[in-house]
């Protein structure tokens, strides 16, 4: 999906709006005021779009934030399955001729966010917590997750809403100096914790069984 007139695969304003609200396609940058006040959300280069699997379980946003951000995703509880897709999707596109990850030997893989230098890969997921949401709010789920080094998010991405079930995006803050085993490790162990919380809260609510 192409955002370049005269590109042959050149999308509509629909198609577009459409891929957004699939979470398939970035949104327009110049609607984020961040990266308006960091100086890359206007002037969109030429080439700008998105790759996108025949399975959708694997997408490249070309040209975002990032001149390539790299996204695996499944349905289901078993991270290793989506990390090896990953690894396999990164040394596919490194084969490209001419093509090579801006790397440091000090801080790792060069991003435009600070934040994820290192080892550039954020691993998330999204887990329905209408228990500790019951308030309408993240700010139980926040408190929890804080001290295991946690970031909570709307499902929309950074700076939106939980979803309207409770569902929160969470994921390790850490990029940098840690490895990725650590970063899915982390998480994993979020989930146990929020997991067991979650159970507590529905075992003490009004009409639990006694």
């Amino acid at each position: 999906y192409s955002l370049t007139p005269g590109n042959p695969c050149f999308i509509d304003d629909q198609t577009y709006q459409d891929l957004v609200d699939a979470h398939i396609m970035f949104k327009n940058m110049d609607a984020d005021r961040y990266l308006t006040a960091a100086g890359i959300a206007a002037d969109w280069p030429f080439g700008r779009g998105c790759y996108v699997s025949a399975d959708k379980r694997a997408i490249i946003w070309v040209g975002e934030e990032d001149h390539l951000r790299i996204m695996c995703m499944q349905t289901g509880t078993v991270l290793g399955d989506v990390f090896d897709r990953l690894k396999t999707t990164l040394d596919l596109v490194e084969e490209i001729d001419g093509l090579a990850f801006a790397y440091s030997a000090d801080y790792g893989v060069v991003t435009s966010c600070p934040t994820n230098l290192g080892t550039g890969m954020r691993a998330s997921l999204h887990i329905p917590l209408p228990g500790l949401t019951a308030d309408g709010t993240d700010a139980r789920v926040k408190a929890l997750a804080r001290p295991l080094g946690l970031s909570v998010r709307g499902v929309g991405g950074e700076h939106t809403p939980i979803g309207a079930d409770g569902t929160v995006d969470l994921s390790p803050r850490a990029r940098f100096c840690v490895t990725e085993a650590e970063i899915l490790v982390r998480l994993y162990d979020g989930i146990r914790l929020l997991a067991a919380e979650e159970s507590k809260v529905g075992e003490n609510s009004p009409g639990a069984p006694g």
